[in-house]
């Protein structure tokens, strides 16, 4: 798996600056594809909505088709289908597993809250014949705890449901710390988590949305290495 920085450059083909074409960013993705060891154009992406949604990767990658669909995670049943997420601020969260299956979510706090990663991992575990296999997450990464700041209503109100989630800005404002919601729901769930501590807020070489609205995406790319 891996996590792309802007040195990349940007992922998205819809939030672009003014000067960027779509071809400028699907140039960075043959780019990154290619130093991964990915077929150029292979890999499967979403059409993110915030929402709960897993899709199942094809294996027509997005120079023949944009996306497979609304959704906010993939799954490659096989493992052999390269699959991509983007974001900027949201949690990347990309799955592994000692049968095969991959997948890779779209995390942010809507679709955190409506199941997103539960329903990744159910999928998951349908996959597995033996139901004695290990699934392994790890958290790219996302704005943290003391960066995403929120009204405290909300904080309260989603706390109720997500203890771990409750947290205050460096700043001593009320905020959410979604990595921590998120290590908790997967564990919750019997899944192996790894984290990358980096907050796309605070590191310039990550793209963040609240930091610079509109100028990119960095992605979360999970596939099966032909070596």
């Amino acid at each position: 798996m891996a996590f792309t920085t802007t040195v990349a450059g940007n992922m998205s083909m819809t939030v672009r600056q003014e000067h960027q074409t779509v071809e400028d960013v699907a140039q960075n993705r043959r780019d990154v594809e290619q130093h991964l060891g990915i077929f150029p154009g292979s890999s499967c992406f979403v059409s993110q909505t915030h929402s709960a949604t897993v899709r199942t990767a094809n294996t027509s990658g997005w120079a023949h088709q944009d996306t497979v669909g609304e959704g906010d995670a993939i799954i490659s049943a096989t493992g052999n289908q390269p699959i991509a997420i983007l974001v900027a601020d949201c949690l990347p969260v990309a799955f592994t597993t000692d049968y095969g299956p991959t997948a890779i979510a779209h995390a942010g706090r809507v679709g955190l809250l409506d199941g997103v990663l539960e329903n990744t991992v159910t999928q998951l575990r349908d996959l597995d014949p033996l139901e004695t296999g290990t699934i392994t997450a790890t958290i790219g990464p996302g704005i943290c705890g003391a960066c995403y700041e929120v009204p405290e209503a909300l904080r309260d109100q989603v706390a109720k449901q997500h203890p771990d989630i409750a947290a205050a800005t460096s700043w001593g404002t009320p905020s959410l710390d979604l990595p921590a919601a998120a290590e908790t729901i997967l564990k919750h769930a019997g899944v192996h988590v790894q984290c990358i501590q980096e907050c796309t807020y605070t590191n310039t070489q990550l793209y963040s949305h609240r930091r610079q609205p509109g100028v990119g995406r960095i992605a979360g790319f999970v596939w099966k290495s032909s070596e």
